[in-house]
């Protein structure tokens, strides 16, 4: 066989192989039941005509959309397809007859259809519940706000859950994270390799794209600055003197970051007037993948040794349990004495405190008593990664991190219903 044919033999194979994963990849995520992220939706579809599921990209959204709206029906319009392009050139004529519920895919390519959604639902009887999908973009959330007011639900969806994937699942996550196509990769390097090109592509096409001059070398340098300060109180002026930028302009790249859903800013709560409390919000790379390949972190080993693994797991665990309770506001609470809480949720409806411990045997330390006391907590919950749950106090409770994969088990142990 001459080397031409080799090489044709060998590109076939490729090509084969490439399928294969890529079928493999797709039935292993339809197999993959958003329980939480489904039931989140379903609530805001029952009560809201028009219902906005943001997310970064690649987490998932038009997956979980063709679960509701078969893909190939005239109830389904994907932005990113020119014949659906072309039926929405008039989009009362497209949309008006429509019954039911009628998804819209990539809807920030076409803000201009917020404004007739809102005739549309405006009609007696309501024909038709809307859900229209985004990535997380600041704009296209300001114009459905503007032109939807009090029309519109709006859901996020992250990555996958400790729910979804089950307790087995814990420590892959803590590394891989949850983007469907980084936790389905074939290999450890493999999915390292996705969350490089995503970043190369977040940072330089999506993320700054519009608002930012500074070059993509810098502006992948200050995503790793994020990372380094996950868990901890943000602080502008050190990353403005290392990139040579005004603090107000960093505060503007956090926000940015923020609004896309890659980060979460906690804000503080301010509970005792008479104590000098923290003032500036507590960061998080909201997932675990990307926090890690910013960092540099491209095994379980290098995860383990780092300083930063600590953080990072606290990180996954305050994202599960916000997306658990799916409470209207969250915040973290810290004085200057010292004493902390990593998450504090006064609507719950509890006044729930959350601490989180990777230690094999939490006990009740000061800071938690002096936060029992300042926030007049109902209950508070040590999530640890140990297996068996037990109470320290009436009020402080241990739960292990693996319960978090029964949604409703893990609900009652943290709002004691």
């Amino acid at each position: 066989m001459g080397w031409r044919a080799a090489a044709a033999v060998s590109s076939s194979t490729y090509v084969k192989i490439c399928v294969i994963v890529q079928i493999f990849m797709l039935l292993s995520s339809l197999m993959i039941t958003r329980g939480v992220d489904a039931s989140h939706l379903r609530t805001q579809l029952a009560e809201s005509p028009v219902v906005l599921l943001v997310g970064p990209r690649q987490s998932g959204k038009t997956t979980l959309a063709r679960a509701l709206v078969d893909p190939e029906s005239a109830n389904y319009f994907d932005l990113e397809k020119p014949a659906d392009i072309g039926r929405l050139n008039d989009p009362m004529t497209a949309l008006g007859p429509l019954t039911g519920l009628v998804v819209i895919d990539e809807v920030q390519q076409r803000p201009d259809l917020f404004p007739v959604l809102r005739v549309l639902v405006d009609r007696p009887n309501q024909p038709a519940t809307f859900l229209v999908l985004g990535s997380a973009q600041p704009t296209a959330l300001r114009q459905a706000s503007e032109s939807l007011a009090g029309r519109v639900g709006v859901v996020e969806l992250g990555g996958l859950r400790v729910s979804d994937l089950g307790p087995d699942a814990i420590d892959d996550l803590w590394f891989r994270g949850g983007f469907p196509r980084a936790w389905l990769a074939t290999s450890d390097s493999a999915a390292s390799r996705w969350l490089a090109n995503y970043t190369r592509t977040l940072v330089e096409r999506d993320l700054f794209a519009d608002d930012v001059r500074l070059p993509s070398t810098a502006l992948r340098r200050f995503v790793s600055m994020i990372a380094h300060y996950s868990g901890q109180i943000w602080n502008n002026a050190d990353p403005a003197r290392s990139l040579g930028v005004s603090e107000h302009t960093i505060r503007r790249y956090l926000d940015l970051a923020s609004d896309a859903l890659l980060v979460r800013q906690l804000p503080p709560w301010f509970a005792n007037v008479s104590k000098r409390q923290v003032r500036s919000p507590k960061v998080y790379v909201r997932d675990c993948g990307l926090a890690n390949h910013w960092l540099g972190i491209h095994s379980h080993t290098a995860l383990l040794r780092n300083p930063s693994g600590g953080a990072i797991w606290e990180g996954m665990i305050v994202e599960e349990v916000i997306h658990l309770i799916d409470p209207p506001e969250a915040y973290f609470w810290a004085v200057h004495g010292g004493s902390e809480l990593d998450l504090f949720l006064p609507f719950a409806p509890i006044h729930l405190g959350v601490e989180v411990k990777r230690t094999d045997a939490p006990v009740i330390t000061r800071s938690m008593r002096v936060a029992l006391d300042d926030l007049q907590l109902d209950r508070l919950i040590v999530v640890y990664p140990g297996t068996m749950p037990y109470s320290l106090s009436d009020k402080v409770h241990v739960m292990p991190a693996a319960m978090l994969a029964d949604p409703a088990a893990a609900r009652s142990m943290l709002l004691g219903e």
